[in-house]
């Protein structure tokens, strides 16, 4: 039987470096802060330089390596400069984790090019290009002798269920395509032992979900979809991404883990 320190041990994250766009949101704090803790040397990024900053010094501030970085994940070049600057500064870019998402509700006769457009380039190009960055840092390292990486990507449960009433058009689309280009850079990176998977939460406590919560009859009726009764804490969502980061999921990749009370499972 595994000893508790050995089993805690392939739990560990010592001398990973992370990478978190998407990073001082609500899912992204509590993945950071779940990196740090394991072991992890975090790069916090997000279009606000000084919220990227502020939540990265709170995190050197509790005795962890943390730093912040601008980024527009609409703009490609971007992308490219902060992989860079990334892996130029925690000197490797072990683990990519994409909290990066946006929604803006329009039913299908309201839908217009421009709103479409920009949920796909958020939510779907961008874990493209992120992905694309991050694994060229990955590939190199691993011909170098260093340990494989990992990517994970944050999504929904939109990713297989359609939304009954709502205006979810792009964002159900770039979820679903967002589990097929998990699946395929899987298979194109498992040569060099680097995994991609994905957790895909329902309504997440927090900014983003307020709204499910503030009126009465909407918040019963989603509680009464998820069999555990609650809806999901960012913790729920960063506890399977550590997993998914560790030693212990080498073997796992390809994969969305749905973190969502058992929705899922009764639709």
């Amino acid at each position: 039987m595994t000893s508790p320190a050995t089993s805690s041990a392939s739990f560990s994250l010592a001398g990973r470096a992370a990478f978190v766009p998407g990073g001082y949101g609500d899912i992204g704090r509590a993945v950071a802060w779940q990196l740090v803790r394991a072991g992890a040397a975090v790069a916090v990024a997000g279009r606000s330089a000084e919220k990227a900053a502020a939540f990265a010094a709170e995190l050197s501030a509790a005795g962890h390596a943390a730093f912040g970085v601008a980024l527009d994940v609409r703009e490609t070049a971007q992308i490219r400069a902060a992989t860079e600057a990334v892996a130029r500064r925690l000197g490797a870019l072990d683990l990519l984790v994409n909290c990066v998402g946006m929604q803006r509700e329009q039913r299908i006769d309201d839908v217009s090019e421009a709103t479409f457009d920009e949920i796909v380039q958020v939510n779907l190009r961008a874990a493209m290009f992120l992905a694309q960055a991050a694994a060229r840092h990955q590939v190199a390292a691993v011909q170098a002798g260093r340990p494989p990486g990992r990517q994970v990507h944050v999504l929904s449960v939109r990713a297989q269920l359609g939304m009954r009433d709502r205006g979810y058009s792009a964002y159900c689309a770039t979820k679903g395509g967002l589990v097929l280009l998990i699946r395929q850079h899987a298979v194109e990176l498992c040569s060099h032992g680097i995994t991609v998977n994905g957790v895909a939460p329902t309504v997440v406590r927090g900014d983003m979900g307020a709204h499910w919560m503030a009126d009465p009859e909407t918040r019963d009726r989603l509680l009464q979809r998820i069999p555990l009764g609650r809806i999901a804490e960012p913790a729920d969502v960063a506890a399977p991404v550590h997993f998914l980061c560790s030693a212990e999921a080498a073997f796992i990749t390809g994969q969305v883990i749905y973190v969502d009370g058992g929705l899922t499972a009764t639709q």
